[in-house]
């Protein structure tokens, strides 16, 4: 914050005060100065001053990031250039895309330097809309106890900055209300959010003698209860060895909380969640486990992450595995003094998830995924889809999104040209058998080089109405609204920051969507740069390819043809990082052909 120092700092002679996007300059100046020099990077830590804007000492920012999922590519180059986990890969009906998860953002704002014209700057002005997913519940204390244990050891896994350590000293303090005593162990390791954190907690009746236990950590197979709050983390071996078959039930969000890896590479993929659970399983006792996704209803209900762990907890408890009781755990949120309301009822929510088997179904929390992509085809889209000859459930589906997606684009007569070829390669596909995972792949990655975002479509997809819902959905109905873009014109002539454009980019966006009759014409003002040529010369090379691979389709080679197929996949980003990603898919359709 350059603010702070003011327009003349008081410094020794020859201090220079630097933004920090200039601290690699600074490091190579300094690296040629002889002698000693100072270079000093002042910026609090973004987890504590997360804190400290949660306790009220720091004033909240107005500002918010918000991502257009539709203009995203998901390169990962904004989680590349931001390290931070709040910049989450998310899975849609388009592929991989980025969000920024709002109830954990740090408010540090380097991912807006991704090279990326999806990036948002929100700043709300009226109320925060009421919690659109589900209704707002409450649960009285009027639940029947569990059969729980009189002592016992709990382990905790998780990630950093999410409220495990507080967990852990919540059950502590609740220990000691019922007048029991508790010997913990934080293993914490770095003090960074996002890092693997396990906490241990042996709870056992109060020693009159004052006997202490030698260890205060949970040893090989001691476990009773086995939190996992983090799947990565709960899955691994050093923990995993501290619970027995037959002796520890595991109650697990199944939450997918990406790690590092996967925000900076697009290639890095989550575990499959049958592998995951079946680690757990095995050293646990599958039956009494329990599993469900913490993070969704916690965000759903409270719009929060934070209490997401607090329901695994009360999910726990009512398990039988905590051996302390409810209202000395509630008393405990009650002294921690933070969310009282919400963390209690967490606790019962969690505890009501395990008496009623229906009771998350009752919620009826929405697929927003899928509300966002209800059909939208129209009459003059089903006929043609109609063309394609025998389609699979799931090419049906497949052609019913796309094919009016491509007329808005750009025509009919694009939207034809998607359609004819999809249906030649399922003519092709139908003579060696039942398989139509060839017509599917080819009917994503057609659409994908097809409908490549320039200028025209950018604009087309910043006016969407389904993104001014998303806004008005999470920030309220009165929203200043920047849209941060790097036009490839304005690189050329040397600038080299992202400009903002607010009313003004509305009106913009309303003229470009207007102008995409140009698209790839002579008078087109943008379609003769490098990047525009390569996108539009990708289709005819994707269809190409493909022909290639059909001229001697076989039950063989078919495994070959759909990998081939779906290479596009790779093609991702704009301008500088989607010509690098489309040297990889080059390269890679040269192996496998």
């Amino acid at each position: 914050d350059l603010d702070k120092y003011g327009s003349n700092p008081v410094f020794a002679d020859g201090t220079e005060v630097w933004h920090r996007d200039r601290l690699e300059e600074a490091q190579l100046i300094l690296r040629d100065v002889p002698g000693c020099t100072v270079l000093i990077y002042d910026q609090p830590c973004a987890a504590e001053l997360r804190r400290d804007r949660k306790r009220g000492k720091v004033a909240e920012p107005a500002m918010r990031v918000f991502i257009n999922e539709a203009v995203c590519e998901g390169c990962g180059d904004c989680g590349e250039k931001s390290s931070c986990l709040s910049v989450q890969p998310i899975e849609t009906e388009f592929g991989r895309k980025t969000a920024i998860h709002q109830s954990s953002c740090n408010k540090d704002y380097t991912c807006l330097d991704g090279d990326c014209p999806a990036f948002i700057e929100v700043i709300p002005a009226g109320k925060t809309p009421k919690k659109s997913t589900v209704e707002v519940i409450s649960v009285d204390n009027n639940l029947p106890e569990p059969d729980r244990i009189e002592e016992g050891n709990v382990l905790m896994m998780g990630i950093g900055g999410t409220g495990v350590v507080t967990i852990n000293q919540l059950l502590a303090t609740a220990a000691l209300l019922d007048g029991k005593e508790s010997h913990g162990l934080d293993q914490t390791g770095l003090a960074q959010k996002g890092g693997p954190v396990v906490s241990n907690l042996k709870i056992r009746w109060a020693d009159a003698e004052g006997d202490v236990e030698e260890a205060n950590k949970i040893g090989s197979g001691e476990a009773d209860a086995y939190i996992v709050f983090d799947l990565l983390t709960g899955t691994s071996s050093a923990n995993l060895e501290k619970a027995m078959p037959g002796k520890t039930i595991a109650l697990v969000s199944s939450s997918k909380v990406p790690t590092g890896a996967m925000v900076r590479d697009t290639s890095a993929k989550y575990p499959e969640w049958s592998t995951l659970q079946a680690t757990i399983d095995s050293a646990t006792i599958p039956e009494k486990n329990i599993y469900f996704d913490a993070g969704r209803l916690s965000d759903a209900l409270f719009r929060s992450h934070m209490p997401a762990n607090i329901i695994v907890l009360g999910a726990a408890y009512q398990s039988g595995v905590i051996p302390i009781s409810a209202s000395a755990i509630e008393k405990a949120i009650e002294l921690n003094g933070v969310s009282i309301d919400n963390n209690t009822q967490a606790f019962r929510i969690g505890r009501k998830i395990v008496l009623d088997a229906t009771f998350l179904d009752s919620l009826n929390l929405e697929d927003l995924e899928a509300k966002r992509m209800q059909n939208k085809s129209s009459a003059t889209a089903e006929k043609m889809i109609k063309e394609v000859q025998d389609p699979s459930e799931e090419l049906q589906r497949l052609l019913s999104i796309r094919t009016p997606e491509l007329i808005d684009y750009q025509n009919v007569g694009y939207a034809q040209t998607y359609i004819d070829f999809v249906s030649k390669v399922r003519k092709k596909e139908m003579l060696i058998g039942s398989d139509t995972r060839m017509s599917e792949t080819v009917a994503r990655y057609l659409f994908k080089l097809m409908a490549y975002k320039d200028e025209y479509e950018v604009a087309r997809l910043h006016r969407s109405g389904d993104f001014h819902q998303a806004i008005k959905d999470q920030f309220g109905d009165k929203t200043k609204v920047t849209y941060k873009l790097h036009p490839p014109s304005m690189k050329r002539l040397g600038l080299d920051k992202k400009i903002g454009l607010g009313k003004s980019g509305d009106i913009a966006f309303s003229v470009l969507t207007k102008m995409k009759f140009l698209r790839g014409k002579g008078i087109d003002p943008f379609g003769n740069t490098r990047h525009r040529k390569l996108e539009r010369a990708l289709i005819p090379e994707y269809m190409g390819t493909i022909d290639s691979c059909l001229q001697h389709l076989s039950s063989e080679n078919y495994e070959n043809a759909v990998e081939v197929a779906a290479l596009p996949d790779m093609i991702r980003g704009y301008e500088e990082i989607k010509e690098a990603n489309v040297e990889r898919y080059r390269e890679a359709v040269r192996n496998l052909l």
